[in-house]
């Protein structure tokens, strides 16, 4: 912009029609050769550790500069000339959103806030939560009633496809009892077509939490905290097969038999106005459905199904849940099974064993 080879406007004319300070077009630069030979031998330093170990951070790389190649520089010069080097620590970052809605889904409102809930049934909730296994993980969803906390069916998937969540759902609903509101978040089980039109088709109205608030679903959060402390960190779970039937068994003492003090020292199961029955008489594995109520495994001859995805077979079913330490294998599988009443109750029993 400014041409120092013409004779025709001094330069003092040229500077002051691009607004350029003098000063500024006769600076130069003075750098000491030592420091720039320094900050790039230390460039070079920092891609060839980095590319040793990525996982390096500007606090890791700082460490590894002092104590690989001697050399003592700040973090903040280190994460200026990783990102003058674009290099960023790799390592598991979280997701914004643990529950992704589905493609062009509609939402619904949240209608819980400032609502005062005072009988069952006046809305049911429902969440999915992971259950941690020697290999992998499995997928818990649970319908439960808010005011009883009374959990009404739950199922137990390899895969998050929304078809477990129906089913859940629809066992729920088969007992004949229906809410004013279900709520739900966002995700895209619940936001599915499939999952909405089961609950518009029964005159349910939907209520979905906001976007990343977890505290708009609290009562099935709280389930999933006491579930987790109380059966499935405690019994380490190897096999999809033994979780679903520790989680049978825990949900038959959650319901029937563990007391709660914000009941007034009453089980859900009786709050909600349910009989004990199968839950406390010892359940079977075989029958329909697997709702809080009945508490029976859903299985065909080979296979035990969990909506959409299908798991473990009938025979891992079957296998002893006992309390065991992380690092212990699954034990070997039995023909027959009886469940004891509750979990810790007695010594599962099976064909040729004591």
């Amino acid at each position: 912009m400014v041409d120092p080879d013409r004779t025709d406007i001094p330069m003092t004319r040229q500077c002051e029609l691009v607004s350029l300070a003098r000063s500024s077009l006769y600076y130069r630069p003075h750098r000491d050769a030592q420091a720039a030979q320094f900050e790039q031998e230390l460039l070079n330093a920092i891609d060839e550790l980095y590319t040793a170990r990525p996982h390096r951070g500007r606090y890791g790389m700082t460490d590894a500069l002092a104590e690989e190649r001697g050399i003592e520089v700040n973090p903040k010069r280190v994460r200026r000339l990783m990102k003058m080097l674009g290099l960023q620590a790799v390592y598991p970052r979280p997701r914004r959103k643990t529950s992704q809605p589905s493609q062009n889904a509609p939402k619904y409102p949240y209608l819980l806030r400032n609502l005062e809930i005072t009988a069952p049934d006046q809305v049911w909730c429902s969440d999915i939560t992971y259950i941690r296994l020697w290999r992998g993980f499995a997928y818990l969803v649970a319908v439960m009633d808010w005011y009883s906390r009374c959990v009404l069916s739950w199922e137990l998937s390899n895969t998050l496809e929304a078809n477990f969540c129906v089913s859940a759902l629809e066992d729920a609903l088969a007992a004949g009892r229906r809410p004013e509101i279900f709520n739900t978040d966002q995700g895209s089980q619940f936001t599915s077509e499939r999952f909405t039109q089961v609950l518009r088709a029964a005159g349910i109205t939907i209520s979905m939490d906001g976007a990343g608030r977890a505290f708009d679903n609290i009562m099935v959060e709280r389930l999933w905290r006491t579930v987790k402390y109380e059966d499935v960190y405690l019994r380490d779970y190897q096999t999809p097969g033994e979780a679903r039937l520790g989680l049978e068994r825990y949900f038959a003492y959650y319901n029937h038999r563990r007391r709660h003090r914000s009941l007034g020292r009453r089980t859900p199961a009786a709050v909600y106005g349910v009989s004990a029955s199968n839950a406390l008489a010892g359940v079977s594995v075989s029958g329909r459905g697997r709702s809080g109520i009945e508490l029976a495994i859903r299985r065909t001859a080979d296979m035990i199904e969990t909506g959409g995805g299908g798991s473990a077979a009938a025979a891992v079913a079957a296998t002893p849940v006992a309390l065991r330490a992380p690092s212990v294998a699954a034990t070997a599988a039995f023909p027959s099974v009886t469940v004891p009443p509750y979990p810790g109750a007695e010594t599962v029993q099976s064909k040729g064993t004591s």
